[in-house]
């Protein structure tokens, strides 16, 4: 063990730094959620990961993604990501995927090679091609609700998407989940009700409210309990 895993094992033991060196996680999403897990899981000492984002970083980033800095802009996500990450773990494992997650490309990524799969997708369809995926092949997967036009960290939580309230993503995944007949699926969502904002983005969409406490909260969230499950904590 190097000695910067030192108090990592006093919590999760020297089995659990173990499980975890030898563990191989796969990230979809490098924003706000996804780059605090990405983080998260490296500094717990996931051995490998491969990381999922097409995006490039671009300056409406900054209030809130840690891969998002002013030296990144224009930079592919997954390559911001590979150069923080690597400079925290130089003996990670990194695979990088500067790809969006379809159903045109899905059947070129098999699942069945990770321990387990962190949804951080905005996307509604892809989220749903990737869990459908991974519990059909009994992979684990955690997936990370809305965290747009929230103000409140303290209201995320780990939970059943069965048992989740308030939240109006989480809604229309159970729907969609229901006529999958997939029924439970872990969780990070808030049972913060949305604030109700107006702005236009830069693509002139509707953009959510966006802030720099929010989403890394969510994305810790994720990494704790899959950091806890791989370690058997």
């Amino acid at each position: 063990m190097e000695a910067w895993q030192e108090r990592t094992a006093l919590l999760l033991g020297s089995t659990g730094v173990e499980k975890l060196k030898s563990s191989h996680v796969a990230l979809f999403g490098l924003g706000g959620v996804g780059g605090a897990c990405a983080e998260a899981l490296v500094r717990a000492g996931v051995g490998e990961l491969t990381l999922f984002d097409a995006d490039t970083v671009s300056e409406s980033n900054l209030n809130r993604q840690l891969m998002a800095l002013c030296s990144t802009v224009g930079m592919q996500k997954t390559e911001a990501a590979a150069k923080r990450l690597t400079d925290i773990n130089p003996a990670l494992k990194l695979h990088l995927e500067p790809v969006f997650y379809g159903a045109d490309n899905a059947e070129n990524y098999p699942l069945d090679r990770y321990d387990y799969v962190v949804d951080a997708i905005d996307t509604v369809t892809s989220k749903l091609l990737l869990i459908e995926k991974c519990q059909a092949l009994s992979v684990p997967v955690i997936s990370c609700m809305g965290t747009g036009n929230k103000l409140n960290p303290g209201m995320l939580e780990v939970a059943d998407i069965a048992k989740t309230s308030v939240c109006p993503l989480c809604r229309v995944m159970r729907r969609e989940l229901k006529k999958r007949n997939i029924h439970h699926l872990t969780v990070v969502y808030s049972r913060e009700e949305p604030l109700r904002v107006v702005a236009d983005s830069e693509f002139g969409r509707h953009a959510p409210g966006s802030i720099s406490f929010v989403p890394p909260v969510a994305g810790y969230l994720l990494a704790g309990r899959v950091i806890c499950d791989l370690a058997g904590k």
